[in-house]
């Protein structure tokens, strides 16, 4: 026994290192998440199997055998837009990076757009690229290629505009298109009060790390989705402090597990 713990080598230890780094950050990526629960449940499978197997119930695991040979492709299938935004963000790099105060000003003008159409119930769609592009998306919107103010998001969404029902792009610190159509998400669990906005704002942050700002028609309501995820009912300062924790690099995730009492988080799953 000694012996074999004077034969490892350092390679060996750099390999569990990267190992349990690897599974660290794994686990914090499905944390919170319904990933999360059927993780669990395949880790009772493989304890249910392994029990089997000492106890001699070949019936159970025989079953269990056939199911857990096919385990690859069942995780690729349940996981497949997990695994899509973990390998579309390799290599990810900003493209709000051109200074703080060019940053600041534009979340300035998003938030007072967003409030200002709040009060006069004129629904908007208002979408930010971030790491991951758009291009598929923006091939059907209307040409903009616009400084980003909040008049220009005024005119875009009047409801006398040919654009106001789509969304509008945020593009390198431009209003880049309006107009555009996004995926809805197929979450049959989200609640009945959202609308179509909201649907195609869920539905695009969760193939991409698009950040989406929603006003509602209805109610005036202004919403943040993120990652799938949204908050409703946002205050001005509220948004604007989300939009600069955001695009430093704060995800929301990490702020909304330790402040919850900031912003009131709807968790879409």
């Amino acid at each position: 026994m000694p012996q074999a713990i004077f034969d490892i080598r350092w390679i060996d230890v750099v390999d569990v290192l990267i190992v349990a780094f690897v599974i660290y950050r794994l686990m914090l990526l499905v944390k919170g998440t319904r990933a999360e629960r059927m993780l669990w449940g395949l880790a009772v499978i493989v304890l249910v199997y392994f029990v089997s197997q000492r106890m001699e119930l070949f019936t159970l695991h025989w079953i269990l055998s056939n199911f857990l040979s096919a385990i690859v492709i069942i995780v690729i299938v349940v996981f497949q837009r997990d695994i899509r935004r973990v390998l579309v963000q390799v290599g990810k790099t900003s493209l709000f990076g051109r200074g703080e105060g060019s940053k600041e000003e534009i979340f300035e003008e998003l938030t007072k757009a967003a409030f200002q159409m709040s009060g006069k119930k004129i629904g908007a769609l208002i979408v930010l690229e971030k790491y991951v592009g758009l291009g598929d998306y923006l091939d059907i919107g209307i040409e903009v290629d616009a400084k980003m103010s909040s008049e220009m998001l005024l005119s875009i969404f009047n409801p006398s505009s040919p654009a106001h029902d789509g969304a509008a792009i945020i593009r390198k610190e431009r209003i880049s298109r309006a107009g555009c159509f996004l995926p809805l998400t197929r979450n049959q669990e989200i609640s009945k009060s959202l609308g179509t906005r909201h649907r195609a704002a869920l539905g695009l942050t969760e193939e991409t790390d698009a950040v989406v700002i929603v006003v509602s028609e209805e109610t005036g309501e202004v919403s943040l989705v993120v990652d799938g995820e949204i908050d409703r009912n946002m205050d001005a300062a509220s948004l604007l402090k989300k939009l600069k924790d955001i695009f430093r690099g704060a995800h929301p995730q990490n702020e909304a597990r330790g402040k919850k009492g900031i912003f009131s988080r709807e968790r879409v799953l």
